[in-house]
């Protein structure tokens, strides 16, 4: 499953890093300058935060709570 995600600063890398770390199942960050394992604080510091962003997540798993914790970095403005 892909959606959409919007990372503004550091701030904002800590919180989804704290969130998805609970989740047992893999949760990815894709962008045009590469992809992330969000649950690495390190990688996901290699996205650059001014391009479009998608939060990737396996087909199978629930992701309702997740997406509930992370509902406000979906919402793109």
């Amino acid at each position: 499953m892909v959606k959409p995600i919007k990372i503004k600063n550091v701030k904002d890398i800590e919180a989804i890093n704290r969130i998805v770390s609970q989740y047992p199942f893999d949760i990815w960050i894709h962008g045009k300058s590469g992809m992330a394992d969000a649950k690495s604080i390190l990688g996901m510091f290699i996205l650059k935060l001014d391009e479009p962003l998608t939060l990737v997540v396996p087909d199978d798993a629930d992701t309702n709570k997740l997406f509930k914790e992370l509902d406000q970095y979906m919402h793109i403005f």
